[in-house]
């Protein structure tokens, strides 16, 4: 690196992470502030009017969904039948990274909070399949304000000029992390001279908008149903200027009170234990990928602006594409309508029992990067 980069690092004062989170200390490192004692939730009505005065997302909490007995049913169900799914889209992808970044030098780097989860089964993986124990951090990224520039430059101080930061997250949907990362990344070149690799690594790709990926399939993969209680009983990230200081990371709630509801645990030690039966075929893919590297295309942005033309919907954040999305607006939103690739796609299962349940129509929408969309009924303030 140059000098430049090498001041940028060793001169910045940054106040160290404090324990956070229901995972045990050897799986992720949270470089995030604790919040736990603000209060920052608001009311549905509340934090929407707030949005709609101009209020940015991350300066306030939604109230945090407590799962119901169904809701925590359908994750159950979904681990019993999609573990050995998701530890070789977890092998996969970390084979890949692997092979491209090698183990010397690589820090994994999940995006609080959907990527901790799978951050934490992948340092796993690469643990268990190579032996090396590769320090593992979650960080906040925001949507319109960017990533967190403290973290990344407390990693480089721990790790050196050298540290190759590996992005990871759960999925892409539309593709706007991936697309606030890209910038996030080259600001830092400007502003610091750092250079960073904006690659994210995903357990599933369905929006077509990352390089280093398990599956391409858009199915539910268990930690989508859940928030707090299958991340480490982490809040989202939170920046705001009298909360958060110059020296400090964004920050975040730690629902410490949850701990005898936690499954952040039961998710991850019930994937790890089929990593040696799919190690096999997990290498054959990633050399098939890395040999024939898949095309990235954004197609999943493309069919989101067709679905906002068709609809005449003027807010893209109403559409919530991919199984996991559509399945928190069936549960957790007021949801329009449904709009699915083919009928009898067997990922929809849960997904059209949940729509008849409701009374919410389903439509046939040939095409579609993904198994399904959920679209949101069109309330003044929406903004998420």
């Amino acid at each position: 690196m140059k000098a430049i980069e090498l001041d940028a690092i060793k001169n910045k004062s940054i106040s160290p992470p404090v324990p956070l989170g229901s995972y045990p200390a050897s799986d992720v490192t949270f470089l995030l502030k604790d919040l736990s004692d603000v209060s920052l939730e608001r009311g549905t009505a509340e934090r929407e009017e707030a949005i709609q005065s101009g209020v940015h997302y991350s300066e306030m909490l939604p109230v945090e969904y407590q799962p119901t007995e169904q809701y925590i049913g359908l994750f159950h169900d979904t681990l019993r039948h999609t573990a050995g799914k998701v530890a070789l889209a977890v092998a996969v992808v970390s084979e890949m990274i692997v092979a491209r970044r090698g183990i010397a030098n690589t820090v994994l780097v999940s995006l609080a909070r959907a990527g901790t989860p799978i951050g934490v089964l992948i340092k796993r993986y690469i643990l268990a399949q190579y032996g090396a124990d590769l320090p593992h951090y979650s960080i906040s990224i925001i949507r319109g304000k960017g990533i967190d520039e403290n973290a990344i430059l407390y990693m480089l101080q721990q790790h050196g000029a050298e540290a190759d930061l590996q992005f990871i997250d759960g999925w892409t949907g539309k593709g706007a992390i991936r697309q606030v990362l890209i910038e996030a990344c080259e600001s830092m070149y400007t502003k610091y001279g750092i250079k960073l690799n904006d690659d994210l690594a995903v357990l599933a790709d369905p929006g077509y908008c990352s390089g280093t990926f398990g599956t391409r399939e858009d199915y539910l993969i268990p930690s989508a149903c859940l928030n707090s209680t299958v991340s480490g009983l982490m809040s989202r990230t939170v920046l705001r200027d009298d909360l958060i200081g110059p020296e400090e990371f964004h920050g975040a709630k730690f629902y410490r009170e949850w701990l005898d509801s936690d499954l952040s645990n039961v998710f991850v030690d019930t994937i790890t234990p089929h990593f040696p039966a799919v190690a096999a075929e997990a290498n054959r893919q990633a050399s098939e990928m890395l040999a024939h590297p898949p095309e990235i295309t954004w197609q999943g942005l493309a069919d989101i602006r067709s679905i906002q033309e068709t609809f005449g919907i003027d807010n893209i954040n109403l559409v919530k594409p991919g199984v996991g999305e559509t399945t928190r607006v069936l549960l957790r939103r007021v949801p329009w309508r449904i709009l699915v690739d083919r009928l009898d796609n067997p990922n929809l299962r849960h997904i059209l029992l949940l729509a008849e349940d409701r009374g919410v129509p389903v439509e046939v929408y040939p095409g579609l990067a993904y198994s399904c969309c959920g679209i949101i009924k069109p309330l003044k303030g929406e903004s998420e």
